[in-house]
């Protein structure tokens, strides 16, 4: 006589200290629940969504199993980083995992913790659940006037819903997808079933989290970083001429610098220490005149920081004699110089810093395969690029490179994590207020930067106090 299922039991699963299986960014961890059927034999039951780079996942769907109090059901739970959309585990790596029973998960209250060690520790969470209802709850959420926290751009919402345990702690239930850009979102209709969202128990407490916002990182203590690279190619004139795009006129002024002057502007207020690195490419450099992609504007290598955007504004006055301008028009040595410092503060987990590289050239990039690379991986660092495009050049390989129109590839076809390039041609604001080029500039850096931490699972430094 075949044995009859009792009942079916959810399981929620989390992770602590995950290991980092991608170059330049973290693991996107995926949970995996295989039941015995016998002679060393597996069969998958379940799996929870993936999520993206994240060594602590609190995954949100639940995996669901038959219970059979008679039978020793023993379960393996195995974690992957999941880099492709096929559902074949074969070719994703294995983060770790372990072998159990349910009736050993079943009868622990609180959870069952398991710390495994392979290279490091990791700790593994298990919470089950008994499906006493069968009925589900759909929901239809929408919100009207949210705030409009972001500087340049609107908020990026999204919800996450937790249920109460016995002892008090919170668990994640749900989370609904991010809606860009909107202070008037509606989410799309979901179905959760009673049990797990609250025991069925319709007076239990339940907590609505939504994303924080871009203020919320920087007053949360988020130093942004800026960084300026200015095109010295041949292709911009002779600086004595007037018909070069870095001669100075009488008030001593030309697009180069009213492009810095416009985001620096801006920017400088999110930065305490106001010390900006600044480099040149493409020119001839003293004292031995070779050609440098990656030259301090001040000749410090050491120390290529100016003081303030006026420090940086009397660097570029003082080097353009100085140099001799040549080619090619290369960007990847130092978006790779800025993706460094990025790295190194990625290695933090915290959200102390967000780095801004401001480019501004004049004409076609020569290096760009190498550009496209360098822009994939710092799409998995706290970084954003602006380009600034002087001059009347054809500037259609830096569209290619924002990526408005298509997800940007690497040349091994690899896609970027998240769009960080934003570029625009300063010929489009010449009869524009200066503020206006900030504000187009600009308008994606708040999001870019809260898509970052959130793909990173990081909450501000100082998170605000919850609303009363």
């Amino acid at each position: 006589m075949a044995t009859q299922c009792v009942v079916k039991v959810e399981l929620t699963i989390s992770c602590k200290n995950l290991l980092d299986k991608d170059v330049g960014s973290k693991s996107d961890p995926l949970c995996v629940l295989l039941q015995s059927t016998g002679n060393d034999q597996w069969t998958e039951v379940d799996r929870t969504e993936r999520v993206k780079n994240c060594q602590d996942p609190e995954f949100s769907k639940r995996l669901c199993i038959d219970y059979h109090f008679e039978k020793v059901q023993k379960l393996k739970l195995g974690v992957y980083d999941i880099d492709n959309k096929s559902v074949d585990l074969k070719d994703d790596d294995y983060l770790g995992g372990f072998e159990c029973t349910l009736g050993q998960v079943s009868t622990v209250k609180y959870g069952f913790y398991i710390c495994l060690v392979w290279f490091r520790l990791s700790d593994f969470f298990i919470l089950a659940d008994e499906v006493k209802d069968n009925r589900a709850i759909v929901l239809e959420v929408e919100a009207r006037n949210l705030d409009k926290k972001d500087m340049f751009g609107k908020s990026d919402p999204f919800l996450e819903f937790f249920k109460q345990a016995d002892d008090g702690s919170w668990t994640l239930v749900h989370r609904t997808e991010v809606i860009k850009n909107n202070l008037n979102p509606s989410w799309k209709k979901f179905t959760v079933s009673v049990g797990t969202f609250c025991n069925g128990d319709f007076n239990k407490p339940l907590k609505i989290e939504a994303q924080y916002t871009f203020l919320d990182y920087v007053m949360g203590g988020c130093q942004i970083n800026f960084t300026v690279g200015i095109d010295f190619t041949g292709s911009n004139g002779d600086p004595r001429s007037p018909e070069s795009l870095h001669y100075l006129s009488p008030d001593g002024t030309n697009q180069y610098l009213n492009a810095i002057w416009s985001v620096g502007q801006v920017i400088k207020d999110y930065d305490t220490d106001k010390l900006f690195p600044a480099f040149g490419f493409g020119a001839q450099v003293p004292p031995d005149f070779k050609v440098s992609h990656e030259f301090a504007l001040n000749f410090n290598p050491n120390s290529p920081y100016c003081q303030g955007i006026e420090g940086i504004v009397q660097a570029y006055r003082a080097a353009l004699p100085q140099v001799r301008l040549y080619g090619p028009t290369n960007f990847s040595p130092i978006i790779n110089h800025v993706a460094r410092i990025a790295a190194g503060a990625a290695q933090q987990s915290n959200a102390a810093q967000y780095f801004v590289l401001l480019i501004i050239t004049d004409g076609e990039i020569t290096d760009l395969d190498q550009t496209k690379q360098a822009i994939v991986n710092s799409s998995k660092l706290p970084m954003s690029i602006i380009i600034v495009g002087v001059g009347e050049a054809d500037f259609k390989a830096m569209e290619v490179l924002d990526g408005d129109n298509g997800v940007l590839k690497a040349p091994s076809g690899e896609p970027v994590s998240r769009d960080i390039v934003q570029f625009v041609p300063f010929k489009s604001f010449t009869s524009a207020p200066r503020e206006a080029l900030a504000q187009t500039v600009l308008a994606e850096v708040p999001g870019q930067l809260v898509s970052y931490f959130k793909m990173r699972n990081i909450i501000p430094v100082n998170p605000p106090a919850p609303s009363k």
